[in-house]
């Protein structure tokens, strides 16, 4: 089976999987991470930081009494900012915080000055609210990220080290973790290591400690600092599945890191975190089979689970094991159907399932999971290719109503040119070149300069045998895009077949071939025309390098005959038979066969 779309949506599964080369687990602090880029369970690791999580003690607001001179100062600056004069704003929001000592104001002043975009002001009104709240975790998370962003992070060692001296003893591993995150974006790698190290150094007992300091390491390009720290957190903690995912990640060869994922996994079963990198990892190594097993071990432990339900139906498409693929993807509907709150996306699932349903000539079941796709990205493609089933079957008119239908509802002036050019190679391929020029010259009206329509058009037009409009489009392309070889070689090609004009065939055709020396068809173009003009020497060298770049049945037929011309006729025959075997149905076989009165 042609697996074309399972192997675009293999790359959709590993970005929903936990990684082998990146583990999830690593990232276990609790920063912010989109839906979709997250396993569908939460990993224990992650179970354990949420229990882990201490109640902060609430910063005290001043008692400070509203007067009226403060409220004009807050409404005056709001105002300001208002008229685009942040830096007034900005200065008098800041000026009261300090009058006031409340937080709220100061949290004002960075807003400004952020929405501003002067990262320098907003850094002092940070730093004054981190002081004026040294208990909000919004505070400090703005301090930090904007001290990031400057060449000096050494002033945030001391509030760090504090933090972690502060906390909870179940939150200070957890907290490790999300300071190696935070410094991992620094600019200066090895003042951010620097810094890590000293602020961890107080708890060399704790396996957060070596994870930290192996990630930290990592990003530094130290990889043997980066082995020894996860080597560590495994001799702390032999079962923890978080180590040996570090260990694997910075682990330079992939194979040694599958290694040891292998391992761990003999020893310790039941390690589910472990498992899914284990089969992310064969997957990224195309060993399709074995992954599918592991995933298939993974479902026993939750039947419901929607990455491994997602990536066992792509494998089993990729391993031709459809009927299977087709239970899971089914499965995999059905379960997410039933958490709307779930972010993932079900049309891949779909598109799959028509593309079974095609494959077993089941063509109303592949439309039946077609109309089933919502509007989305890929909305126009899932109308087109509803066109293409509709017209397999027969049923032309059909077709175009549903990409006419989309068209009203296509949302911008790509999609329109899609849709336009979806029923206009609709019609071609059921031989109505006539219809096709007319929904092409409909298209052009709205879109008079886009070559690739203009480009169509020609082409149609050539079918119909209008040849003046013909010309007319491509060398209209030729003016737009002076570089565009498709367009030289169609109208030298096509003076060059109706052996009319043969001098600018090919010169048309010499320029086509400047600007891409390496097309197959266009040196197939420049053959022919050679041949046209009774340069056999010249055309049969043109040819052959041709079918040299690509053995296309046409390109084969066009040979032929030079070598027929020249008395090679049994290299000819050749040539024809392959091209027939390639494609019984070809008109220019049958039509040089015809006229050569050859019979093969």
């Amino acid at each position: 089976m042609k697996k074309p779309l399972a192997i675009v949506t293999l790359s959709v599964m590993l970005s929903a999987c936990a990684s082998l080369r990146q583990p999830s687990e690593t990232e276990a602090a609790p920063v912010a991470t989109s839906k979709k880029q997250a396993l569908a369970k939460a990993s224990p690791t992650r179970k354990a930081q949420a229990k882990a999580k201490v109640q902060q003690p609430e910063d005290v607001l001043p008692s400070t009494e509203l007067s009226e001179e403060i409220l004009f100062k807050i409404l005056s600056s709001e105002i300001a900012f208002q008229r685009g004069q942040w830096q007034a704003a900005y200065v008098t929001l800041l000026g009261t915080a300090q009058q006031t000592r409340d937080p709220r104001l100061a949290k004002r002043a960075a807003e400004i000055a952020l929405a501003a975009r002067r990262p320098g002001e907003a850094l002092a009104a940070v730093r004054l609210w981190t002081e004026l709240a040294p208990h909000s975790d919004e505070a400090l998370q703005n301090y930090l990220g904007l001290i990031m962003l400057g060449d000096n992070i050494a002033e945030i060692k001391p509030l760090l080290a504090q933090r972690l001296a502060e906390a909870a003893p179940q939150a200070r591993g957890p907290m490790m973790l999300q300071i190696q995150r935070l410094l991992s974006r620094a600019r200066d790698k090895t003042a951010a290591f620097d810094i890590l190290q000293d602020v961890v150094a107080p708890y060399p007992t704790l396996i957060e400690t070596h994870l930290a300091l192996a990630q930290g390491a990592y990003a530094n390009r130290d990889a043997t600092r980066a082995r020894d720290e996860a080597n560590q957190a495994l001799k702390i903690k032999p079962d923890s599945e978080l180590a040996i995912l570090t260990l694997a990640q910075v682990t330079p060869d992939p194979i040694e890191a599958m290694k040891l994922v292998a391992d761990f996994l003999k020893k310790y079963p039941d390690a589910r975190e472990v498992r899914i990198a284990y089969a992310r990892g064969l997957v990224e190594q195309k060993q399709y089979e074995q992954a599918r097993g592991q995933f298939q071990a993974l479902l026993k432990d939750d039947q419901d689970d929607l990455t491994t339900l997602f990536a066992l139906g792509i494998l089993n498409v990729q391993t031709n094991h459809l009927s299977q693929a087709e239970t899971y993807l089914k499965r995999y509907l059905e379960v997410l159907a039933t958490q709307p709150e779930d972010e993932r996306d079900p049309t891949q699932a779909q598109l799959l399932l028509s593309q079974i349903a095609e494959e077993r000539n089941d063509i109303p079941g592949a439309l039946k999971w077609l109309e089933q796709v919502e509007p989305g990205e890929a909305y126009v493609n899932v109308q087109i290719r509803r066109g293409q089933l509709m017209a397999k079957r027969g049923d032309i008119d059909g077709a175009r109503k549903v990409l006419q239908q989309a068209q009203v509802e296509a949302g911008n002036d790509r999609e329109q040119l899609q849709l336009i050019q979806g029923e206009a190679q609709i019609l071609r391929d059921n031989g109505r070149y006539q219809d096709a020029a007319d929904v092409l010259s409909a298209g052009l009206k709205r879109f008079p300069d886009n070559t690739d329509l203009l480009y169509d058009y020609a082409m149609a037009a050539d079918k119909i045998g209008n040849y003046k409009d013909m010309e007319t489009a491509l060398r209209k392309i030729i003016e737009l895009a002076p570089n565009n070889q498709h367009a030289y070689n169609a109208l030298g090609y096509s003076l060059a077949d109706r052996n009319i004009r043969l001098p600018e065939a090919v010169e048309l055709i010499k320029k086509a071939v400047q600007l891409a020396p390496e097309d197959a068809f266009i040196a197939d173009s420049l053959g022919w025309a050679e041949f046209r003009i009774g340069n056999l020497d010249e055309a049969e060298k043109e040819l052959r390098r041709a079918y040299g770049l690509r053995q296309d049945p046409e390109i084969g037929i066009h040979l032929g005959e030079i070598l027929w011309t020249r008395g090679k006729q049994d290299e000819a025959k050749k040539l024809w038979r392959e091209a027939q075997s390639k494609d019984p149905k070809n008109d220019v076989l049958k039509s040089t066969l015809e006229r050569l009165k050859v019979q093969l």
